[in-house]
């Protein structure tokens, strides 16, 4: 299951008054490399990894997620989308979608994104043949408790229960001679 993962609004939340926001204490070097670092919950690493999904950066940051955040994190170096060069044009479908829908090729995801619209959930059922949660974020928060909720509840209706035993085979009744 793949989780692609959007970092200015969900992991670096935006948009509230500064004094909304709470801050994290980090690393000075880690800190002084991105302005808004220390909004971001370290905690948030371990919660995302705790999901049990393939987590891939589908951020504008591209690979400076791995050498900023993914420490601030505590997570490894994750996969990268890379965005196509040619512009699309403007449209109600987001810049994104396409190329997510590329990328998973089939598989069930989790995407997580402060700009995801109906018009992007309703492309994507008519375009992937797999199970697809398009879970949009409030930016002015990040992801939150209520967030993590509905990703777990999702998930677990995504993935197969253990082991079934198959149905038991009848045995046809036996002709009567």
């Amino acid at each position: 299951m793949l989780l692609f993962l959007d970092v200015d609004g969900p992991l670096v939340p935006f948009g509230a008054a500064d004094r909304a926001c709470p801050v994290y204490e980090g690393p000075p070097a880690l800190v002084g490399a991105h302005p808004l670092l220390n909004r971001v919950d370290p905690a948030l690493g371990a919660r995302l990894a705790a999901l049990g999904c393939e987590l891939v950066w589908a951020t504008t940051w591209m690979d400076d997620a791995n050498v900023v955040l993914a420490p601030w994190l505590g997570l490894p170096p994750l996969p990268v989308v890379a965005w196509p060069d040619d512009d699309e044009p403007p449209g109600p479908v987001h810049w994104k979608t396409r190329p997510l829908i590329a990328w998973a090729a089939g598989r069930p995801f989790v995407w997580v994104d402060d700009e995801i619209t109906g018009t992007d959930r309703a492309w994507t059922a008519a375009h992937h043949p797999g199970r697809a949660l398009l879970h949009r974020v409030d930016h002015r928060h990040g992801l939150t408790n209520r967030d993590f909720g509905a990703l777990e509840q999702w998930l677990a209706g995504a993935r197969p229960p253990g082991r079934v035993r198959p149905p038991r085979r009848r045995t046809p009744p036996s002709a009567s001679p």
